[in-house]
């Protein structure tokens, strides 16, 4: 894994939000190494905005602004109904 795939994997696991951590951290391990560049500043995006603002985009509770509302967001809700799915 390259050194910015590292920082990025760091900083989604300590966001200071264990339902964030638990969502993007998690995300990262499964896909993180499989994003491309632009999936990449998407993500690193996502982990520059406040936590509460991604958790609500996540979990569908607030609609994300357009900059945001992204493939690679769309593929961590993916992941995060693929947890809830496992968690049953």
């Amino acid at each position: 894994m390259d050194d910015r795939r590292k920082k990025l994997k760091f900083r989604a696991w300590r966001r200071g939000f264990r339902e964030i951590d638990l969502i993007l951290g998690g995300f990262a391990d499964h896909h993180l190494a499989n994003l491309d560049d632009e999936q990449l500043d998407e993500f690193e995006r996502l982990l520059d905005a406040p936590d509460q603002d991604v958790f609500a985009w996540i979990t569908d509770q607030a609609p994300a602004p357009a900059e945001y509302e992204t493939e690679t967001l769309a593929l961590i809700r993916a992941f995060r109904f693929e947890l809830n799915q496992q968690d049953r």
